[in-house]
């Protein structure tokens, strides 16, 4: 599996939040038939994970295409030639191509669990650029070729910060759940499976238990369908399942 969703990083998160998108041809529309979002995923990917528990928290039912990243199909590329996931194509032929992006669109549909409001820039900008990078060589040692356990370590750092920003309250801004928990929470994930006997040794309770309720959430089980590679002329799958 790539360290990112396509081979290539997302962009750095903005300060000022804005969703670049990209007007696709009205022939394109129009033969894709699209009457409602089309959302390109990659079942294991921590962005397209926190894409779609997103949706599915605004309400936005959508088509859903699995994609195989060795077998990237067409469709994909034409929509975003940069080929990486996630990717939505709104009904009226917009390109959104960044997660954070596609959350805040939902969100900005519909929010009933008030998301935007426990949003902290700041550590959504930590987790995605310092953390996301110490991630990366410490999972894949051997594609970087660095010192996982020297990554490990500094990825420890922030664990740390996290464990003390959870002193008192159930999640990271507050005690219901936000979107800087769901944007994080797909990476704390990732970096606690590459040991997860290590992980669990480290004492940092309020950490792990965090992890626990959201990979135990109905949300997490719900975006986690699995799915087989999508290929024109399949029927259209509806996400979330009907």
């Amino acid at each position: 599996m790539p360290p990112h969703c396509g081979f290539e990083t997302e962009a750095p998160v903005q300060s000022e939040w804005s969703v670049p998108a990209i007007d696709l041809p009205s022939a394109f529309c129009q033969c894709a038939g699209m009457d409602k979002p089309i959302l390109y995923s990659f079942r294991r990917c921590p962005y397209a994970m926190r894409a779609r528990m997103a949706l599915v928290a605004s309400g936005t039912s959508c088509e859903i295409r699995e994609v195989k990243l060795s077998r990237k199909p067409e469709e994909l590329l034409e929509a975003s030639p940069k080929g990486t996931v996630p990717v939505l194509v709104c009904a009226d032929g917009r390109v959104i191509t960044e997660s954070l992006d596609i959350m805040h669109w939902a969100l900005q549909r519909s929010d009933p669990e008030n998301w935007l409001g426990r949003e902290d820039a700041a550590l959504i900008e930590a987790n995605d650029g310092p953390f996301k990078h110490h991630l990366d060589r410490y999972k894949y040692p051997d594609r970087h070729g660095s010192d996982p356990l020297e990554h490990r370590a500094a990825g420890l750092e922030w664990l740390r910060a996290l464990e003390a920003r959870l002193d008192g309250q159930d999640n990271l801004c507050g005690d219901e759940r936000g979107l800087t928990d769901i944007v994080l929470f797909p990476f704390i994930r990732q970096f606690a499976q590459t040991d997860r006997v290590w992980f669990d040794a480290q004492p940092l309770p309020r950490l792990q238990a965090w992890l626990e309720r959201h990979l135990g959430s109905a949300l997490f089980q719900t975006v986690m369908l699995r799915l087989a590679p999508w290929q024109p002329g399949d029927p259209a799958i509806a996400f979330p399942g009907e």
